[in-house]
Order: structure tokens, then sequence, then C-alpha cells
């Protein structure tokens, strides 16, 4: 382990764990250098968590953005190409009324234009359909002044399992990976140089010193804190969004939805969930302490009721908020806001050896981690191999799995075999072998179809440290009853493999229930609110 007390200084700290700190890392090991990767909760547990789960091209940006656009379907085609297991196809249905601003012609000319990029991510040209066609694809569709609707092909994703397998892969080309550690601040010498963090550990309190050459800063809406902290303004215009989740599929294929401010909105089928959101709001607190406003909610599913009359019917599970760190803009609505990224070399505010990446979107973070490993590479002065990610496949994505051979060989049924191989790609077999013979077939989170064999080897590989963070590895209570079946299982399971007392169990049940609480309240209604506040009791240790 890196301490206070090693006299060699690494060539690169990272500050941050989300999807763009750990691109950043990965690519940072694969090239050669001695990197600790440090976050403050677990992997993807800030703006990632909070993302809709798309590696996309953003056609959104295409009329005054289209680099983004085409950086994005660029990227989108890498990430499918080195993560082939870990993607999904997404079709997305466009409806068009008759009030619409623009009508199916005009629509359509865009969605050419789109087609145009969707070669570079193994996408497929739009469809036009009339109405009946529509109806006949989503038949919840309001058919009220339904004129016929449009068609573009996108990729889904495990957003939490893509950072994970980043992280994953950093470790096994030799990065250090801290999680629950915080920075408490930077270090510098006499000239301002930042030469390291003076970093806490959330799950102990010890602290300590790791020096580093560089200190690469992606911290997403932190990333002003961070900065603040070698005297350096860094100027950001955070966003805050929010996502429901329901507690099943209620569509058969993803929608493009209008809000009432003009806003897109995507609803998506989302493993055994579906995605509603997102919301765009400039936001000035804390980014960790986010709340779920029923004005939001209701700005949701004001807009998406027009589309699909049911919504109001179906279960929320709970519901998601994150900031994403956008760059700084004056007089332009949030939705307005590039999507464009930054790479920072503070050395020409005085604060050399500190990097920092802002901006961007999870479809183009390789790129952004490229960039940002450039810069690093440029203020080491040092000879080192390009960039490889492009080319190089992510855990589990070097060869195709058959999903019928991971049935018959783990004894499941063919649906948890898939999401295994959705999830674990070539990397299953590792898996199988490991795993216990009473282990393969026990299913401990229903909703999500995660075995104990899974759990087991998660806990064992994949640098869990808390109960809350099994939902971020292998979605363990991510689905409908959101962990209230499966949590106490899953504790014990974590703490006879880690050697805790029947208190610490009981601790991470805990606080894992308060944590999923949180949000609750605000989306549960009636009846259901007062069940599921029951079970909470009757759970809580």
């Amino acid at each position: 382990m890196i301490t206070s007390t090693s006299d060699e200084a690494l060539d690169l700290l990272v500050v941050g764990g989300g999807v763009t700190g750990a691109g950043v890392a990965r690519d940072a090991a694969l090239r050669g250098l001695r990197v600790c990767l440090v976050e403050q909760r677990d992997f993807a547990s800030g703006t990632t968590w909070g993302s809709s789960g798309m590696i996309h091209g953003g056609i959104r940006y295409l009329e005054h953005d289209w680099e983004t656009t085409r950086i994005s379907c660029l990227d989108s085609g890498y990430i499918k190409r080195i993560a082939p297991h870990l993607l999904f196809p997404v079709v997305f249905l466009v409806p068009v009324y008759a009030d619409a601003k623009l009508g199916i012609e005009v629509m359509e000319v865009g969605l050419e234009a789109y087609d145009r990029f969707q070669p570079y991510k193994a996408g497929r040209p739009h469809v036009r359909l009339s109405a009946d066609e529509a109806l006949i694809l989503e038949p919840g569709l309001n058919p009220r002044g339904l004129v016929g609707a449009l068609t573009m092909d996108e990729w889904g994703v495990d957003a939490a399992r893509l950072v994970v397998l980043n992280a994953l892969d950093a470790r096994a080309n030799g990065a250090e990976l801290r999680t629950w550690t915080e920075v408490a601040g930077l270090l510098r010498d006499g000239s301002g140089a930042v030469t390291g963090a003076r970093v806490r550990s959330r799950l102990t309190g010890v602290e300590e010193e790791i020096r580093a050459a560089v200190v690469c800063n992606a911290a997403g809406p932190w990333a002003a804190e961070v900065c603040a902290m070698a005297g350096v303004e860094l100027q950001l215009r955070p966003a805050k969004g929010i996502h429901l989740v329901y507690d099943r599929r209620i569509t058969n294929v993803a929608l493009s939805i209008e809000a009432i401010d003009g806003r897109g909105l995507l609803l998506v089928p989302h493993a055994g969930t579906t995605l509603l959101g997102t919301t765009d709001d400039d936001h000035y607190g804390d980014p960790e302490r986010l709340d779920v406003t029923e004005d939001e909610i209701e700005y949701l599913l004001q807009a998406t009721e027009r589309v699909l009359p049911s919504i109001r019917q179906h279960r929320i599970a709970h519901a998601t908020a994150a900031v994403r760190p956008t760059l700084h803009r004056w007089s332009r609505y949030e939705d307005d806001l590039s999507r464009e990224y930054e790479v920072f070399d503070h050395a020409v505010d005085g604060a050399q050896g500190l990097v920092t990446v802002a901006g961007g979107k999870m479809s183009m973070f390789r790129k952004m981690a490229e960039d940002a490993v450039d810069a690093v590479v440029r203020r080491l002065g040092r000879g080192l191999p390009a960039c490889t990610t492009h080319r190089r496949p992510l855990p589990g994505g070097g060869s195709p799995v058959d999903v019928e051979d991971v049935a018959n060989s783990m004894a499941v049924p063919l649906h948890l075999a898939q999401r295994l191989a959705g999830r674990h790609g070539d990397g299953v077999w590792a898996l199988l072998r490991e795993a216990e013979a009473g282990d393969r077939g026990t299913v401990v989170c229903e909703c999500e179809g995660v075995t104990r064999a899974e759990l087991r080897h998660s806990i064992r590989h994949e640098h869990v440290e808390r109960l809350e963070d099994l939902y971020r590895r292998v979605r363990c209570t991510g689905g409908a009853c959101q962990g209230m079946r499966c949590c106490w299982a899953a504790a014990q399971l974590m703490g006879a493999e880690r050697g805790w007392s029947p208190a610490r169990v009981g601790d991470e049940v805990r606080a894992f229930l308060d944590a999923r609480w949180r949000d609750r309240p605000v989306v549960l209604r009636g009846v259901s609110a007062a069940q599921e506040e029951l079970t909470r009791g009757a759970l809580t240790p």
C-alpha cells in the first residue's frame, strides 16, 4: 500500500472515481505510469450514478455543436468494441403529433443528418413509421393526433459496471484503488506546485499523505472544490438532473418525449426497470446533498402522459438525483449548454502539477480520459506509449460468450445466464470455476437475478467495501423491491466473506436502508408508501 512514508512519489494521483476518473486511471496505468485513484464514496456514486445509462451520439447537439455529436458517436463505437458484452441496443421511438412545432418531414431531415454518424457506433439508420405502425410497436402510445413516428438507434449500458470495469482494469495494470477516501487537502511545495494530497478514509478516519508528480482532478461537480485547495478558481455551471426509476419495463421500446419547456426527455427500459428523465436545472448547493422535489416529478409526469397516458398508473420504485459538471457558459438555458469538455493544466494558474478534466458526457469518457492523460504525460516530460484504450478490451470483452453454455454450466435459467454474461462477458468462466456448487443457482436478489456465486465473486475480486457497493457491481438491491427482500442475505454473505461481526452486519443494513429511504417518500403514493415504511421498520435492526 502506498503511504506517506513512501520515499518514491507516484507518477499520478487521480481524484474522482466516476467514469472519467476511472478512465484516466486505466489509460495512465496502461501507459506504464504509477497510479493511485481516490474516490470519496464508491465508484460511480456521483454524476455517473444519476446518468440515463446511455452511450449515445447526442442528436440534440447536432444543430449547434456537431463536433460533440461526432466525437460522441466515434467514441460510442470504440466503447462498443472494447465492451461488447456490456452494451445493449436501445431502439428509440420518436412519436410525432399534429400539434408538434416541427412536422415529421422536418424532424426526419434531422435524423437523416444523424444517420451519417451512425456507422461510427455500429448503429442503424432511422425508419419512418405510420401512426398504425407506431401503435403496433408501442400500443401504449396516445393515439389522438398521432401523425407517425421515427426510430433512432442508440446503445444502453450499465453505467456503474462500466466504471467498475475501467477501475478493475487499471488495478490489473498496477494502479491502486481507494474508495471511501476523501481528499482533505492538496500538498504543495514552496513554489506553489501541487505535489500530492492529504487523504482521509471515511471508513476508518485514518489520514495520510500520497505524493505524486501530477494530480489529475476528475472530481466532477466537486472539481472546483479540489481546485480551490490549490488556490485556483475553476468556473463550472453545475446542473442537477433527476430520473424516476419504475419497478418494471413499462414500454416495449424507448421513447423520446418533449417537455412543456421544449426540453427533450427519455423513457428507457433498462434491465428490469424503466428510467424516465432527466431534468436540467442550475444547482448551487452541495452536490452530495440532493433532494428530489414534487415539482421535478410532476414536470416529468406531465410531459410523459401526453405521449404515454398510462404513466401515472405505474409504480415508481425510487428516484435518482445527480449533478453534471457542465462547463461554465453565460446567457444560456441549462438545456442549451454544450456537453463539450476541457482539460486544464493549472501551471498557468501557478499550480504546476495539477490537471483538471471537466465537462463532457459519459459517451465521451474514453476520449476525455485520453486527452487528460496526454496532458499528464506532457507535464511529466517523459516519452511514453500512446493511448490504447480504444482497442484494448475491458475485462470480459475479449471473446463472445454462448449464453446457453453459461446456463448449462451454472445450472441457471437462460434469463439469469444472460444477465451473468452481460455483466461479466468472458469473465463468467472464472466466476464459474470459483463458484461453490450450492451457490451457482441460488438467487439472492430476485429482482435483478443475482446469485450467491456472483455476489461472492464480486465481494472477493471487485473492490467491494460496503453493502451498498454491491448495487454498483452486480445490481444487487437495484430492482423493484430496492433491496427490501435481499439486503439481509447479501449483508450476511458479505459479513461471512469479510469476517464482520453481527453488529457490523446490522450497521451495514441500517446504513443501506437509511440511504435508500432518503429519496423514496417523495415518489411513493398511498398504500404503497405505508407498506414500504412498515417493511423498512421491520428490516431495520
